[in-house]
């Protein structure tokens, strides 16, 4: 069906989206150190909330939101990596 990128944390789904793929019981997910990623699934849909880049993904269709969990490990990783990098010239 399709994937939605939303580039700010107050930029969300439209509510058409909502109604029609964020309904039902949902389950959320964890990833980073502390959390900041947050897969929640849905029957119909998946949704991203990256807090550390507030950065929203909607991910709709049963292709696409097989791609969302790999997307997860994805940012958790390369946030990671960069916060490591950045830790290495401290004086």
């Amino acid at each position: 069906m399709g994937v939605f990128k939303y580039d700010n944390k107050y930029a969300a789904p439209t509510r058409d989206q909502r109604e029609r793929y964020m309904t039902g019981k949902c389950e959320e997910n964890y990833f980073g150190t502390d959390g900041e990623i947050i897969l929640i699934e849905y029957p119909e849909a998946a949704y991203i909330k990256d807090d550390i880049d507030n950065v929203r993904i909607l991910f709709t269709g049963f292709n696409d939101k097989q791609k969302a969990c790999q997307e997860a490990t994805r940012l958790a990783d390369y946030h990671e990596n960069i916060a490591r990098h950045k830790n290495l010239f401290t004086t």
